[in-house]
């Protein structure tokens, strides 16, 4: 039997500081329709902007995970966001009237609360999963951390933490099931080294931060002066606890605490998906920074289903987007290197270039002599150019600018192009564009049969002259 997508019952409101920014905040659980999913929004700012809940608006993860779209943004957004999706409440607009959620304890504890105090209600569209068929990387070689999702039938996640601690060793975590998030992960707090501490506090972070709501891990002894003096800087005189190990005495929930919290995190950002996995995630040395390239991947995983089914087949009687002297004025490129003919189709996010192929070519000529097939380099150039006119059709004053490779990532040929044939060309971006790196997934046709396709970034160059 298909499960069915749920939403919250009623509404319901929470008040709390953010962690790093210390401002006071309310926070309202709104239910939402099928197929809304989670955002953001904005009620303090002018025109309530909305911020979609999705791992393309990620712009920071330094201390936590904040999302930005247009002008509107909300930080720290990891544990609300753990405790919809290990609640499983599919769809929620969640009302915000500040830059950051507020810490509440720092773990999901209170937001599970609140959102069985608002109930959960069951509607009429199934479920959506994303359901994993190859495994899916991330790796950070340099820092020792790998982020795998196994295809599965089920969401698990197992978790390795390692930070050449003595206090803390070696941590695994393991959720085998999304029903056991509540009493397993849920109350897991969030936690800090003492000697990070003052550093943060004179970045400007955890303002909001307080004895109640973070463990603090106290690696040595140290002297009671120095206790004193970094107690008064969060307001919490008379802390007189400073031997190895947690700093204000507080039971720890869990013997793996940490490991759990940081399990809890990566449910959260990988929230940022925008549906539920069926896969097991194993995870060495998670933070929020590979949480939510790996949620990318998957999204990109996730758009490139999407686009091959949609296969962009030639129609004779629409006319162009763009002509040939169109593209000529946005592409620099000239004979024998211009590879695209037309733009059948254009918008900020895609479009749908062709090629006509003849025998008249002279490089079919050798390649084969028998048997002419079009270049695979050449096809993945015709791929580049159409994808290069989108990017550029959104750049003020294209002329002056180019694109270049930068990487061409998981291409693969599946049939061969011959002479006469039409090469039908459809890129997306698969992220927005950011510092004038552009990644697309393009994809070439001749027909309804899919020639080639993979991943493509480039970046935005403008001209020396």
């Amino acid at each position: 039997m298909s499960e069915k997508q749920t939403t919250l019952a009623s509404e319901v409101s929470l008040n709390g500081k953010g962690l790093h920014t210390g401002v006071e905040v309310k926070l309202t659980f709104r239910p939402a329709p099928a197929n809304h999913g989670y955002k953001f929004c904005r009620v303090d700012l002018p025109g309530k902007p909305v911020i979609d809940a999705l791992a393309d608006h990620v712009t920071e993860t330094s201390r936590g995970t904040t999302l930005v779209q247009g002008e509107a943004s909300v930080a720290t957004i990891e544990h609300v966001l753990a405790a919809f999706s290990g609640m499983r409440v599919d769809n929620a607009l969640i009302e915000i009237d500040g830059p950051e959620a507020p810490i509440m304890g720092g773990s999901a504890r209170m937001f599970v609360d609140a959102i069985k105090k608002a109930g959960i209600t069951v509607l009429d569209e199934d479920r959506n999963y994303f359901v994993v068929k190859e495994k899916i990387t991330f790796s950070d070689e340099e820092h020792g951390v790998d982020l795998i999702i196994y295809p599965d039938d089920h969401f698990s996640a197992h978790v390795l933490i390692d930070y050449n601690s003595r206090i803390l060793g070696n941590q695994y975590a393991i959720l085998d099931q999304i029903e056991d998030f509540e009493t397993a992960i849920a109350g897991s707090r969030t936690f800090v080294f003492f000697h990070e501490l003052e550093p943060l506090f004179r970045m400007g972070l955890i303002r909001g931060g307080d004895l109640e709501n973070a463990v603090v891990i106290l690696e040595r002894e140290v002297e009671q002066e120095e206790i004193d003096r970094i107690a008064k800087m969060f307001n919490k005189p008379g802390i007189t606890e400073h031997h190895a190990g947690v700093l204000n005495n507080t039971k720890l929930r869990y013997p793996n605490e940490p490991a759990r919290h940081k399990l809890l995190d990566l449910i959260g950002d990988l929230a940022l998906v925008g549906q539920p996995i069926k896969g097991k995630v194993v995870a060495t040395r998670p933070g929020h920074f590979s949480n939510t390239r790996l949620a990318r991947l998957v999204r990109q995983q996730i758009k490139r289903q999407t686009t091959k089914k949609e296969i962009p087949l030639l129609d004779t009687t629409k006319a162009a987007v763009m002509d040939i002297q169109q593209i000529k004025n946005l592409l620099p490129h000239r004979f024998p290197f211009l590879m695209v003919d037309r733009i059948l189709e254009l918008t900020d996010n895609h479009i749908i270039g062709m090629k006509n192929t003849t025998y008249n070519e002279a490089f079919f000529q050798g390649h084969f002599e028998k048997e002419h097939v079009f270049p695979g380099v050449l096809l993945v150039e015709t791929m580049a150019q159409v994808g290069g006119i989108l990017v550029l059709s959104n750049v003020d004053e294209p002329e002056k600018y180019s694109t270049y490779f930068l990487k061409i990532d998981k291409m693969k040929f599946k049939n061969k192009v011959i002479p006469g044939d039409t090469i039908v060309v459809r890129c997306d971006l698969t992220e927005p564009v950011r510092r004038n790196i552009v990644i697309m997934y393009a994809q070439a046709f001749v027909g309804e049969k899919l020639v080639a396709e993979g991943e493509m970034t480039a970046q935005v160059i403008k001209n020396r002259q």
